[in-house]
């Protein structure tokens, strides 16, 4: 508390960078008016985020997505408030992933030296781990020496374990569990906090299976406990994944109708889950687009005296009923939620904190332009090989003239990426370190293997993009796609369309016209379809069209070109080439060569373009050839 007090006074200083009106960034963009749908306020309820990756300053050029992690403080303890004078309770969870994929987080030496400051003001009742924060060892341990300490108890680690850095002993990340009591209702809820069965974390850390999970003693203990009114499992999984699953059976098993509420996260995307009547689960999104709402009515009420608990009439349901909403992280819808406006919302801590990541962002001089983006590059919002497909640009323009190493720079090379390595849009204007990072926030070098036979290698893209069980026998295993909302219009490769399956179901909307139609046109952004139909947007949008995109791409640089005599049109074939990657797919492209009956291993495998990243090979890229102002 004295170092969350000294931040705050500290940000004090600060609070002329921050228009006290606004509150979000000073570049950001003014969020659009649109039709909101109101939040079903229950019980028991809850806001919830995953998948920040660092967005902490909220997005600066999407209208939709500009509220900032002290808006969401602001808005969080105007819910708290609202909740209190209602006489029911309002509980926060993250799910994890809170690092790597924006120059908030990135571009600071070391990664995270202001985004650990800036996350830890929120007031966070049950919070867990992410992939992201496993992958290398500096950031475990900043999770397990900071972030742990920063939320004490409510930090939940169920199924992860680390070296301890001062003596060497393998400890609980955290807390495995804990019991509480919410303060006005009374609920008694027993919390987890989970992982997928993640291995690609280093080697200081170790991810226990689910499966295994459960059947140890603490946990049945936990389950067994009969003065519960409610199972809370937060986790960085999926929510219709065999963990979760088999978390829902063991509970099941033990209580058969005692609530659950599952919280997910991993895959961006905004979903709804329907165990059973009494077991939902939610996931909300990605970088700071999206503040999941949930909220239970008819939970019983065991820690405190029924004369004690406000029961309004449609609490007493005899089974509880589970809602949810997807709020759109900006001002506009934060401020109809708590109904007040630009001069009665903000509070002073979100101010404080909106002051600490516009200073953190001068320091760290993200808004320093490499050159100017002659047109909007997407990942997934238009077709994989189209003009303004970003992996077009990458493959066609970026890579070709950026992808050489000097010893090797006569020697044709097929070059080959995974998408999940590109983590966002380009939007027309400048590109700047922010976008660096956004688009390409990874450390991961590139790899090669001298002189493969190119009939071998130009069979790989297959065999990755084909996931070929033998190999991927995981969901998670690749993790190379950009995301696809659930409920788009997702176009596949001959242009299909997959449209909602249900039903437009609306509950009352505002504003309208006289004749109900929509005063304004909608503005694109999420339509989702998920478990409970297709009213979970706070926000109604016009829906957006997204296009799938493979696992891998490849890009073939130094080819020896067609003779103007050969009657053939395509490209002539090298006998061997180069074959360079991504470090971060090495197993996988190991694995893929095996299969192909080749016996190359990790010592056939050398560094190529020592040094280099993909973050700055972009970036150089466009320093050179996107010259001009904006």
């Amino acid at each position: 508390m004295i170092l969350r007090s000294l931040s705050s006074f500290c940000c004090f200083l600060l609070l002329s960078l921050i228009d006290p009106s606004k509150a979000v960034q000073p570049s950001a963009p003014e969020p659009v008016s649109a039709p909101l749908r109101e939040l079903p306020w229950g019980q028991l309820n809850f806001l919830h985020t995953t998948d920040t990756h660092g967005w902490h300053a909220g997005h600066l050029q999407e209208p939709s997505y500009t509220g900032d992690w002290g808006d969401y403080i602001s808005f969080a303890e105007r819910m708290r408030e609202k909740a209190d004078s209602e006489g029911v309770d309002l509980l926060l969870v993250d799910t994890g992933d809170r690092i790597e994929g924006n120059g908030l987080y990135d571009a600071s030496d070391p990664k995270g030296k202001y985004t650990q400051d800036i996350f830890r003001e929120q007031n966070i009742d049950v919070i867990c781990v992410g992939n992201h924060e496993l992958y290398k060892k500096s950031s475990s341990e900043n999770e397990y020496l900071s972030t742990v300490p920063n939320f004490k108890d409510n930090y939940l680690a169920s199924n992860l374990d680390i070296l301890d850095p001062k003596s060497g002993d393998r400890v609980p990340l955290a807390p495995r569990f804990k019991k509480f009591t919410t303060k006005k209702q009374g609920v008694r809820i027993v919390a987890f906090g989970f992982l997928f069965d993640f291995t690609g974390n280093a080697n200081n850390t170790f991810v226990e299976k689910v499966e295994k999970t459960i059947r140890q003693k603490w946990f049945l203990e936990a389950i067994h406990d009969r003065d519960v009114d409610l199972f809370l499992v937060a986790g960085h999984v999926l929510l219709d994944s065999p963990e979760y699953n088999a978390i829902y059976k063991a509970i099941r098993e033990t209580q058969w109708d005692t609530p659950i509420q599952f919280f997910g996260g991993h895959t961006h995307v905004r979903d709804y889950f329907k165990y059973d009547n009494k077991a939902y689960g939610l996931e909300s999104g990605r970088y700071m687009e999206t503040i999941g709402f949930m909220s239970i009515t008819g939970l019983s009420t065991g820690g405190k005296s029924q004369s004690h608990v406000v029961r309004p009439a449609d609490m007493l349901a005899a089974a509880p009923k589970f809602s949810r909403r997807y709020i759109d992280n900006n001002l506009y819808s934060f401020h109809h939620h708590t109904s007040l406006n630009s001069s009665t919302f903000s509070t002073p801590h979100g101010r404080n904190v909106s002051a600490m990541i516009a200073s953190a962002r001068k320091a760290l001089n993200l808004d320093h332009s490499f050159g100017c983006a002659p047109t909007d590059l997407w990942t997934n919002r238009a077709p994989f090989h189209s003009e303004n497909s970003i992996f077009t640009w990458l493959q066609e323009q970026v890579f070709p003239s950026t992808i050489s190493d000097p010893a090797r720079e006569n020697h044709p090379r097929l070059a080959i990426f995974n998408t999940g390595a590109i983590r966002f849009d380009v939007f027309k204007g400048p590109f700047t370190i922010d976008t660096t990072y956004s688009v390409s926030p990874f450390t991961s070098g590139f790899r090669y293997i001298k002189d493969v036979p190119y009939t071998t290698t130009k069979k790989l893209i297959t065999i990755l993009n084909q996931e070929v069980p033998q190999l991927f026998d995981s969901p998670y295993d690749l993790a190379a796609r950009a995301p696809e909302p659930n409920g788009a219009h997702v176009a596949t490769s001959d242009t299909a369309h997959k449209y909602s399956r249900h039903a437009v179901k609306q509950v009352p909307l505002s504003p309208l016209s006289s004749n109900g139609q929509h005063e304004q046109p909608l503005t694109p952004g999420y339509t989702t379809t998920d478990a409970g139909g297709t009213d979970g947007d706070d926000t109604m949008h016009a829906p957006i069209r997204f296009y799938r995109v493979p696992n891998i791409f490849e890009t073939r640089v130094g080819f020896p070109s067609t003779s103007s005599s050969s009657s053939s049109s395509s490209p002539a074939e090298p006998e061997t080439v180069d074959l360079v990657y991504v470090d971060f797919i090495q197993r996988y492209v190991l694995l893929a060569l095996e299969f192909l009956g080749t016996d190359y291993k990790q010592g056939d495998t050398e560094v190529y373009m020592e040094g280099k990243t993909m973050t700055e090979v972009i970036s150089g890229w466009v320093e050179e050839n996107w010259k001009d102002d904006c």
